[in-house]
């Protein structure tokens, strides 16, 4: 079975902070937060808020999706259709 979307989540953290050189202890005073939160995040046993992954991402100056594992389902567009196959309204001639 694959890793929870918080493990996930957490493994993004943790490769952007490892990528960019920093510790835990750095990457929290840059993001306002404790080192025990980072490493609960890291661990994927802590949920986080939407303005804790904006805090996350702006200290390692990232977007923050950059962080957000994909979810595995198809985008729509605005109407609600699947982007993936466009609908085709077929015109026969009349009488066929």
């Amino acid at each position: 079975m694959g890793a929870s979307y918080p493990e996930e989540f957490g493994s993004r953290v943790r490769a952007h902070r490892e990528g960019q050189g920093l510790s835990q202890d750095a990457l929290a005073a840059a993001a306002g937060l404790h080192r025990t939160h980072i490493s609960l995040i890291e661990r994927g046993q802590r949920s986080v808020r939407l303005e804790t992954v904006v805090a996350l991402a702006t200290a390692m100056r990232i977007q923050p999706a950059d962080l957000m594992p994909p979810i595995g389902i198809q985008p729509t567009d605005a109407a609600g259709d699947s982007a993936k196959k466009p609908k085709r309204k077929v015109i026969r001639p009349k009488g066929v």
